[in-house]
């Protein structure tokens, strides 16, 4: 078989695994997805030449690689070893590809646990949007035996510009909640520093005009100002209840390691008071508006 055509499974289908899945099915891999919430990408992917099934143990009968775009490690566990899940249906060599972002500990538990039932797992979460998914302008970063990077490499090229095999499994992830500590860590700086400014006399106009192709821009600001200043809501598509959920998985690496992570804290708070605010469900550079009503101000324009 040519590993450049292996049969493919997808599960989670919302904001980043339409796009990786349309990829995969444009680039003529055998594609099967399973059923979402959301029945519109789905029928989009069935219309594009890809199978639905039903259960994640019908997928697995039908796919030599499946790829899981889900919330995090309590979701992965169900989907592999419930009820109709993976484990049940899927044939010895079968790779899971775990794109979400999950917990490290449980990945190397869980590659273990699979390793014994003659089954691979690989950790490859993401870095990008949405509107990048659609576009196959990810990027991947890997935890896998070689072996198994080898066979996953070309389905994660469908989908990723860059793809970067770092090392055994739980490698990605590890390096995912770093690459989102420093992220969301931004996030938490911006929100208190336009909202400093704000009640200060500086709007964040005038603070963007000062912050915009100096050394402190990059593209996580911009997307996160497109909001603040357009009140562009879709402009980053990563709510504040996943955000937390990855904040407290750093938490945790961090306490297993023995590293005081005070930095780190402070931003699971942030988002912490957010979400327990209701606001879960806002996206990430709605942060901003939180952390400013909290001080009893709006950076909305005066419109």
């Amino acid at each position: 078989m040519s590993a450049s055509k292996e049969s493919i499974g997808f599960i989670g289908v919302g904001l980043m695994g339409q796009g990786m899945a349309r990829n995969l099915v444009d680039k003529g891999f055998p594609l099967t997805v399973m059923g979402h919430r959301n029945r519109k990408p789905v029928e989009a992917l069935v219309a594009a030449g890809a199978k639905e099934a039903r259960t994640p143990k019908e997928l697995a009968e039908n796919a030599t690689i499946i790829f899981l775009c889900v919330t995090g490690s309590a979701q992965v566990e169900a989907v592999v070893n419930g009820p109709d899940g993976i484990a049940a249906g899927a044939r010895p060599g079968t790779v899971i590809v775990d794109c979400s972002t999950s917990d490290p500990g449980v990945t190397v538990r869980l590659a273990a646990e699979l390793e014994a039932k003659g089954l691979h797992l690989a950790d490859a979460p993401l870095g990008g949007t949405p509107a990048q998914a659609a576009l196959g302008q990810l990027s991947a970063m890997v935890g896998a035996a070689p072996e198994v990077f080898a066979r996953i490499k070309p389905a994660c090229e469908a989908w990723a510009q860059k793809v970067v095999h770092l090392g055994p499994v739980g490698d990605g992830h590890k390096m995912k909640l770093l690459n989102n500590f420093l992220s969301m860590g931004y996030a938490a700086i911006y929100s208190e520093a336009l909202t400093l400014a704000q009640k200060i006399g500086i709007t964040p106009q005038t603070f963007d005009s000062v912050l915009r192709g100096s050394r402190m821009d990059c593209g996580f600001y911009q997307t996160f100002m497109q909001y603040v200043l357009e009140r562009d809501r879709d402009a980053h598509k990563f709510t504040l209840v996943n955000a937390l959920k990855d904040v407290r998985y750093l938490e945790s690496v961090a306490n297993a390691a023995g590293v005081p992570n005070p930095v780190g804290n402070a931003v699971k708070n942030a988002f912490a008071s957010a979400v327990a605010a209701g606001k879960g469900e806002d996206y990430v550079p709605m942060l901003s508006d939180w952390i400013a009503s909290q001080n009893g101000i709006s950076l909305a324009g005066k419109g």
